[in-house]
């Protein structure tokens, strides 16, 4: 329905009447003339173009404005596309037409033709690479979409700063300075850039600043960024670092710490490098070092209490003062512990009493100690275990070589294998003691440069060689024993318990024998002569009379037994080899160590045996065996293995 026929029928008006009144108005007009002179009034349009539109009517209820584009036909527009101005009857606005619709009114659109005719002022009035002014609309697809003098632009978002911006939508509703770096007049489409705008302007203040800057300056800037290892300062065109150890003369674990993004800072300029442009910058250089008279503040050897800030493996930092800390070295923490760690004696935030041991002020680093600030209890061991006192303590530690006793905590004495029995041969200390157990010693010596006790255990009960043993054996005395051990100079027989003489090879037969075993077997009962007893070398020779007892029957025949086997297990395994069957013979050919070993005595390859068990239990992680390894007494007797000329014997452990 047109826009008449809605008025007639809003009205009520007669047809008859409104025809007559036309008639009147018209006047002498004839029906040719009225239509020739209609046609002249209304304009001939082209659509996608604009025109002057007269506001005909404003209904503030619905929101519509009717528009008179002097057309066929009225044409609607919403209130909203006048923005803020509220237009009245009689005004007149350009409106873009863009034909008429189903129902005869005609399309038209303020906001469009504004746009339009902006766009032309902005086309007519800049080019690319000019700056221009807008405000920022919304977020779109890939950037912002910017107002400018009336034309959406958009903003790309790698051209918003200079850097990266982590959320682009701060920018809404803000005021922004660009550069124009496209223009497409076919799509009326406009890129512009407010980072290449930025980037000029740094660059002529960074010329600036580096015309100007010098080292030791004093200037303020901005936190622009803050990493682990400092803050960047933006100076107006150029970022200096402010390193965090140049941050604070004291000790902190993170720039945010002390300062924060946006935060103006005045710095001092520490270094300058022209051909890289780069500024190292400085905030505790503002103020005077501490380590300015240190050497008055804390002389060497003073002692001082401090607090723990640092653990490292290789020792503790401790701060005396802000931006004054000393290093307590692992080996200055305790005088009897062997520290592994710091963390075994100290936490950070511990309050520790210090010793200042040394202090280079061009290192700015100061050496401290934990134990120099109490006695040394090895200055007393001399005093409290003098030798010959029987001391009470707990087998810490077995090396082959000893025993270590704990005497008191942090002192351990050595028991070496020679110091534990008057006759028996230790080959290893587990063959007296045990790790854990309680025993009583003597001290023997204290050396208290090396920190080192020595402890005898034999030295609790008389020496046998001085009177039991000289009574109890004579030379020309016949005496039975059993035969211990077959070495190629001869054989150690057991006289008693711990006590053993030797039987030289040239005391067993009346002629020449290559080995003893052709006239004695290990474990036979053979009778003997004493032709020596020897007090200062500890040994008894002695010479053979027979062997003629029952029980050595068995022990013969177990002995022809063993070597037929293993004569049966030799033959058998040259048969394999000899076959040319690639598996594993029961024997091997052995390679000269590891015959060697297969012809040792069996007592000597169970005493290795035993020496090697006993070094696994001890470990290697014990202080006092490291610092002893290697070291057995001087006083340790040697344990005779080769033929004396006239046949001696030497008791077992001698």
């Amino acid at each position: 329905m047109s826009l008449a026929h809605r008025r007639i029928k809003e009205f009520e008006l007669d047809p008859a009447d409104l025809d007559a009144q036309l008639l009147q108005a018209l006047g002498d007009l004839n029906e040719e003339e009225y239509t020739e002179k209609l046609a002249s009034s209304v304009k001939q349009l082209q659509p996608d173009t604009i025109v002057q539109a007269l506001v005909d009517s404003v209904d503030e209820r619905t929101g519509q404005v009717v528009m008179d584009i002097g057309g066929k036909a009225e044409g609607n527009l919403s209130l909203s596309e006048f923005g803020d101005t509220m237009p009245e009857a009689g005004q007149t606005y350009e409106v873009y037409y863009g034909g008429l619709n189903e129902d005869d009114t005609a399309n038209i659109s303020k906001r469009r033709a504004d746009r339009q005719r902006a766009w032309e002022a902005l086309h007519d009035n800049h080019e690319e690479g000019d700056e221009v002014h807008g405000v920022v609309l919304r977020k779109i697809k890939g950037g912002l979409l910017v107002d400018v003098e009336g034309v959406p632009v958009f903003l790309p978002a790698s051209q918003v700063n200079l850097r990266r911006t982590h959320d682009i939508s701060d920018f809404i509703g803000e005021p922004i300075r660009a550069r124009i770096i496209k223009i497409d007049p076919e799509r009326m489409n406009v890129v512009i850039s407010r980072r290449k705008l930025l980037e000029e302007e740094r660059q002529r203040q960074k010329e600036t600043l580096l015309k100007d800057i010098s080292e030791d300056q004093v200037r303020i800037g901005t936190v622009k960024n803050i990493a682990d290892f400092g803050v960047f300062v933006d100076l107006g065109g150029i970022d200096g670092l402010l390193h965090i150890t140049d941050m604070s003369w004291g000790r902190i674990q993170h720039p945010s710490q002390m300062v924060e993004m946006g935060q103006q800072l005045e710095v001092k300029v520490l270094r300058v490098d022209f051909d890289r442009e780069r500024i190292a910058l400085g905030l505790k250089q503002k103020s005077a070092s501490p380590w300015e008279g240190i050497d008055s503040r804390y002389p060497v050897n003073s002692k001082h209490v401090g607090e723990v800030v640092n653990l490292m493996t290789y020792g503790a930092f401790v701060k005396l003062e802000d931006g004054v800390e000393g290093l307590v070295h692992i080996s200055e923490m305790s005088w009897t512990r062997r520290v592994n760690h710091p963390s075994e004696l100290v936490k950070i935030g511990d309050n520790v009493e210090v010793v200042v041991l040394e202090i280079d002020k061009d290192k700015q680093e100061i050496s401290l100690g934990m134990k120099q600030a109490e006695a040394n209890p090895w200055d007393l061991a001399l005093e409290k275990y003098p030798p010959g006192t029987v001391i009470e303590g707990t087998v810490r530690n077995l090396t082959s070589y000893g025993a270590f006793i704990e005497i008191e905590e942090g002192i351990d004495g050595l028991l070496h294998v020679s110091d534990m029995s008057w006759t028996k041969k230790v080959s290893h200390p587990s063959e007296v003691v045990r790790k854990g157990d309680k025993m009583q010693c003597v001290v023997l010596s204290v050396d208290t440069q090396k920190k080192r006790i020595a402890l005898g255990l034999k030295q609790l009960s008389p020496d046998p060689w001085l009177d039991v043993i000289p009574s109890n054996y004579h030379v020309g005395d016949l005496l039975s024993g059993y035969v211990t051990k077959i070495t190629n100079f001869g054989v150690f027989v057991k006289l008693e318990e711990d006590l053993e003489g030797l039987l030289h090879i040239s005391e067993l037969s009346d002629h020449k024998i290559t080995s003893p075993e052709e006239i004695v077997k290990p474990g036979m009962k053979i009778e003997v002569r004493v032709i020596r007893v020897d007090i200062e070398e500890r040994k008894i020779g002695l010479s053979f009379v027979h062997a003629d007892f029952d029980e050595n029957a068995k022990v013969i025949a177990e002995a022809k037994a063993a070597e037929a086997a293993e004569l049966e297990a030799a033959n058998a395994g040259e048969v394999v080899m000899g076959e040319g069957i690639n598996i594993e013979a029961s024997v091997v050919t052995k390679s000269a160590p590891e015959a060697d070993a297969a012809e040792a005595p069996a007592e000597a390859l169970a005493e290795a045996g035993a020496s090697e068990t006993a070094t696994e239990e001890a470990g290697t992680d014990e202080p006092a065996a490291e610092e002893a390894a290697g070291e057995p007494e001087a006083g340790a007797a040697a344990v005779a293995e080769e033929p004396e000329a006239d046949a001696e014997t030497k008791p077992e452990g001698q």
